[in-house]
């Protein structure tokens, strides 16, 4: 049975990203409450990637993985892409939607993740 693809930024959306970029292969914080609880949702219904800028990295999508099992949470369900896939939604925490009017140069610079 075909499902559609989410596509869910694993850095800020996942992982809570409060100690920042360390490295593709470390990952310090713990999850976002609610998140895989969030991703158990989801699973049945739709295909569910998990993507980062450390998905292209060696040994990033391997620590990712890693970083789910060590917060107890089987990966199994999910996928890992080494490119950003085509998806029906992207959830990331620094995007700024479009819809037909283009950001400011103003909205660009000012813009901020929400765990900031």
């Amino acid at each position: 049975m075909w499902r559609k693809t989410l596509c869910i930024d694993f850095d800020g959306v996942i992982h809570s990203y409060t100690s920042g970029w360390q490295g593709a292969t470390i990952i310090s914080d713990p999850p976002v409450a609610g998140a895989f609880d969030w991703l158990d949702t989801l699973i049945d219904e739709y295909e569910v990637c998990i993507y980062s800028s450390r998905s292209k990295d060696v040994g990033g999508i391997e620590a990712m993985r890693d970083w789910f099992v060590a917060y107890a949470y089987d990966p199994q369900d999910l996928e890992f892409p080494t490119e950003k896939p085509a998806a029906h939604l992207t959830i990331d925490d620094r995007a700024i939607c479009f819809r037909g009017t283009f950001p400011s140069i103003l909205e660009i610079e000012h813009f901020k993740p929400w765990y900031k």
